[in-house]
């Protein structure tokens, strides 16, 4: 572990802080990020089908993935409001799953890899609640639904 002072989301008394980017030039960046829900076959099926009962899976978790990048500075306490210049959603539909790949590209002082985690983290959540009853057994829970996986793929400052 680092000493303390080396800590750069710490004062010297210990609390928390923001990182002061203020000095930093503006630089093009990118991130990727990544993860997947695992779902019952005939879930996957309804999905490919468009027989999910709340509508358009895909299509509603593509927005709430895109409202989640855009809010990250309001969800993760230490992080920037930066401005994101472009969005990607890339839905793979396996047939235990859906996997979902964020792409997060701005031109600012720091990084966007939260916000492309944020874009699936949240994206996956909303295939789960779109796809929840379909996914219930008989005791109201999820045995073989989960998310997992989730990870940066890539970072890069241009």
């Amino acid at each position: 572990m680092s000493e303390e002072s080396d800590l750069t989301h710490v004062t010297e008394d210990g609390e928390a802080t923001m990182v002061d980017v203020g000095e930093k030039v503006d630089s093009d960046r990118r991130a990727v990020a990544r993860g997947e829900i695992r779902l019952s076959s005939s879930t996957v099926e309804a999905i490919r089908q468009n027989e999910i009962g709340k509508g358009d899976v895909l299509g509603v978790a593509r927005v709430g993935a895109i409202q989640a990048v855009k809010h990250t500075w309001e969800t993760i306490p230490m992080c920037h409001q930066i401005p994101v210049t472009n969005v990607d959603t890339d839905f793979t539909v396996h047939d235990d799953g859906v996997a979902l790949e964020v792409t997060v590209e701005t031109t600012g002082k720091t990084g966007c890899e939260m916000e492309a985690l944020e874009g699936v983290t949240t994206g996956l959540n909303v295939i789960w609640d779109m796809v929840k009853a379909a996914e219930k057994d008989d005791d109201g829970q999820y045995p073989g639904t989960r998310i997992e996986g989730v990870e940066v793929l890539t970072k890069e400052k241009r």
